[in-house]
């Protein structure tokens, strides 16, 4: 079985977590520089603009990339429930004055599909990597057919063993200390989700293929101690969201750097999906989990309206402030300069 430095051709095992909708082509262009592998999540982007994203990143750097997709399936309409998300948003929209009824239908989250597929491949990707599964068979054999390394994420064991057996190369082991969206997709049951040092030697043991370890590494120590538990690399997101080459907010970025950073949860209110974020003021009057949200991704659309109000008036209240359970290295410095702190951790 190859490693994944063998596969994929990275001076340092050092991943730049894909983050949808807190960064560009800008981070991932510093962090190949650098040595590590840069990531472009595409979630977000029809095919004309990640195509321009990836136009930027072949320019500027010759180092691997990877570009990421979601793999849900897109939910039908459920207008009942609907209706009960509007009527527990309504007293927020009075609020501000705003009209729930105005707010127009949309996903806001495209699936890996072969449009996106069709704009990818003159690009040619080093890496390809997925969050909620694999695609389609005929999609993944698309993406193997121009030697792309595939990486998807697993939350339990379970998880880690359908992606081997259905043809990821390597697996990301996400520990429940990630930031964003958890990336389970055989089960909705939150109580499967283990802490990183947990679940990654447990993935290591049930496959063969590559594991990488994702999930409150922040620092050197952080690295060290993943390898040390049988990863052959390191995926690392919320580090790198107050660089300069983030495009995080300003109000994500004063949140990240203060205390309210130590107090995350998993929500279900952004997106219909559970996320890690910074706590808010909708987590906490409505609670992080509803039955009310819409399935993934429509809850989107009807936090829209109340996040821009609010950020109007310069506060974070209904803003998925994405963030990991360990922000402590969030600092407004150069995202080669978190990588080389990252490096120090690998062995001489």
């Amino acid at each position: 079985m190859m490693t994944l430095l063998q596969r994929v051709p990275l001076d340092l095992p050092i991943l730049q977590a894909p983050m949808a909708g807190a960064q560009g082509s800008e981070l991932a262009i510093a962090v190949s520089r650098a040595g590590g592998l840069g990531a472009l999540p595409c979630a977000m982007l029809s095919p004309e603009a990640m195509a321009e994203e990836l136009e930027a990143l072949r320019a500027a750097t010759s180092g691997p990339v990877n570009v990421n997709f979601f793999c849900h399936a897109p939910p039908a309409p459920d207008p009942e429930r609907l209706a009960r998300w509007q009527a527990a948003l309504a007293p927020w929209y009075a609020e501000f004055g705003l009209d729930i009824e105005a707010v127009p239908a949309g996903a806001g989250r495209r699936p890996f599909d072969h449009a996106a597929c069709d704009a990818l491949e003159p690009f040619r990707p080093e890496v390809v990597s997925f969050h909620f599964g694999l695609p389609a068979p005929e999609l993944l054999a698309r993406v193997k057919a121009w030697g792309a390394t595939v990486l998807s994420t697993a939350t339990t064991v379970e998880e880690a063993r359908w992606l081997e057996a259905r043809g990821a190369d390597a697996v990301i082991a996400q520990g429940l200390e990630a930031g964003g969206h958890r990336g389970l997709f055989l089960a909705e049951d939150l109580t499967t989700q283990m802490g990183t040092l947990a679940l990654l030697p447990q993935v290591r043991q049930a496959v063969e293929v590559p594991v990488i370890a994702a999930g409150g590494i922040a620092d050197a120590r952080g690295v060290a101690a993943a390898l040390a538990l049988g990863a052959e690399a390191v995926q690392v997101g919320t580090a790198f969201l107050c660089c300069p080459e983030s495009r995080a907010s300003a109000i994500h970025r004063r949140a990240l750097m203060s205390e309210a950073a130590r107090h995350t949860a998993l929500t279900n209110l952004y997106s219909g999906r559970p996320a890690r974020g910074i706590v808010t003021r909708l987590m906490r009057e409505l609670g992080p989990i509803s039955d009310a949200a819409p399935a993934f991704p429509l809850a989107t659309a009807a936090i829209a309206p109340l996040r821009a109000a609010a950020e109007a008036q310069g506060r974070g209240d209904f803003s998925p402030l994405w963030a990991g359970q360990n922000a402590s290295r969030c600092l407004e410095v150069p995202a080669d300069e978190v990588v080389r702190e990252l490096a120090q951790g690998l062995p001489c």
